[in-house]
This record gives structure tokens, sequence and C-alpha cells, in this order.
């Protein structure tokens, strides 16, 4: 066992990197969240854009087209749990759990001819010169444009939120969608298309697993990466800036068990394996006894009669 052998820098650009499938994954349900619906099919959502990105990539031979595809693939199935939920006016955690089941096996059913097979490598932003500055550059200047992009969707979220007529009235319609209702908003719509933006964002996060971190198709490749995304907006406090430092905690947790499994540390892999995990389960436990900074209408059925 050499703990020397990790490179602090190498390893705080790959905590980055790690932390960008559940960075987009779990903005997305944070928007879906404020609009008072809960989604438990995030893992599903991430697996369809995972399998749809890397098809498209494959075979087009374009990365950028595939995250497009990956995202507009997991907007679509999110409309199988807008109707469910706004239409049908069925059961979220039902629904949410049935839409990561039938993502699961969906995935798997179109992705069985492309196990194997590379996919085209998604090329790093040019910092130019900046890239080359010490410390700093690997770790702030030598990522793909998935990674900025995430952090660009933080900021646009956050800033939406906190400053538009559109957050406002998100949030409006999350904290008490009957009264939003009596002010004249289509709270319908709203959180249709609050989930439609949830799904894309989760579809890239799948993308970014295949195409980049794991840069192949095996399913089931997500391994519980949406639900961690769901658990770090309870952590976040349904907060976006706090949804980004909780990303690079549990991306950080990942990367750090995969370097530790490398060097040869004298504990088991299985323990190492599901120290994410771990963390996650024990955030829930916290942050569970505190409820009061969830939206008013979250996981709560609206029908425009009541």
């Amino acid at each position: 066992m050499d703990l020397s052998a990790i490179n602090p820098i190498i390893l705080i650009a790959a905590l980055i990197s790690a932390a960008t499938p559940i960075l987009l994954a779990a903005t997305g349900e944070l928007v879906v969240e404020r609009a008072g619906v809960l989604n438990l099919g995030v893992e599903g959502m991430m697996i369809t854009g995972a399998v749809c990105g890397f098809i498209i990539s494959v075979n087009t031979g374009s990365p950028a087209l595939g995250f497009i595809m990956a995202a507009l693939g997991g907007a679509i199935l999110s409309l199988l749990f807008a109707f469910l939920t706004q239409m049908a006016l069925a059961n979220q955690v039902a629904s949410g759990l049935a839409l990561t089941l039938f993502g699961l096996g969906l995935s798997s059913l179109m992705g069985q001819n492309y196990v194997g097979i590379k996919p085209p490598r998604m090329p790093d932003v040019n910092f130019g010169p900046l890239s080359d500055i010490p410390v700093l550059g690997p770790i702030l200047f030598s990522h793909d444009p998935i990674v900025y992009l995430g952090i660009l969707i933080v900021a646009g979220v956050w800033g939406t939120l906190k400053f538009t007529r559109a957050g406002l009235i998100l949030r409006a319609v999350g904290e008490n969608h009957d009264a939003a209702h009596a002010l004249g908003y289509k709270v319908k719509r709203i959180r249709t298309l609050a989930i439609m933006f949830g799904g894309a964002c989760a579809g890239m996060g799948g993308a970014y697993i295949s195409l980049v971190r794991v840069p192949q198709w095996t399913e089931g490749m997500t391994a519980g990466v949406g639900w961690i995304a769901l658990a770090l907006v309870v952590f976040a406090s349904w907060k976006p800036w706090r949804v980004l430092l909780g990303a690079y905690l549990f991306g950080g947790i990942t990367q750090l068990q995969l370097n530790l499994q490398g060097v040869g540390v004298a504990i088991p892999v299985e323990y190492l394996a599901m120290s994410p995990y771990i963390v996650t389960i024990v955030v829930l436990v916290i942050l569970s006894a505190d409820k009061s900074r969830a939206p008013g209408s979250l996981g709560k059925i609206f029908h425009a009669s009541q």
C-alpha cells in the first residue's frame, strides 16, 4: 500500500468529472421538486439517456449529438411520468418507481447489440495557456464541455429561481399549487415542463457515464447514481449551489474509493465500493428530521376541481 501514489491534483480533477452525472441529474430533479413533484424515476431516465446517447454517438461519430439525443430521450421518457401523475393523477412514488423499472428494461433491450463497442471520444475544451497553469490548470481547465455545461446549468437554475418571474411562478406552484391555480397559473403545464427539464438533465447525466466516465455500454451501468442524485437534492435543501457542493462531495468519495482500491489499501473492495451509498444513507438520516425546507406541495396530487 502506497498512498503517495495518489496524486492530489489528478484526484481533484477526476472528482470534478465523477461528480458531473450526479450534478446534472440532481439539478434537474431539484427543478422538478421545486415545482412540487417527486419523481423517483431519475435512475430510469439516466439509463435511458445513457443508451440513447451511446447509440447515436456510435452511429454518427458525434458525441455532441449523442448528448443532445440523450437529453431528448430522457425528456420523452419523463413525459410518461408526467402523463401518469399530472393527467391520470397516479401516485407519484409508484409512478416514479415504475419509470425506473421501465427505463432499465428499455435500455437493456435497446443496448443489447452495442456491448463491447467503444464510442467516439468527447474532446476537452481548449483553454490554451490557461491549462498550463500549475495546479489550477489541470484542475479547472482540462475537462470536456459537459463538465462546464453542468456548472452553467446550476448557475442558470439558481438565477432563474431567484431572479425571474418564471422562477417565482415555479416556486409558487411548488409551495401551494391550489393558491397558484387560483391566481390563474397553469399548474399542470408548469409541472410538465419542469418534469421534462428534469428528464433532459438526467438523460445527459446518464450519457456522461456511457460516453465519458465509462466509455462503453453495459446493462445497468448507472448503478444507483440516480438514487444518489435524489438524496443529493434533500442534502442540498433544494438549493442549486448546495447541489453543486454536494455533487463534488459524493463524486470525491466515489473517486477516492477507486484510488484507494488502485493503491491496494487493506480494506475489502466491497466496503470501498459501497462507501458512497453509506454516506448517502447517513446524510438522509441526519437531514430527515428537518423537513421545513421542502416545498409545501411536494408529492401532493393536484386536481383543478379541488
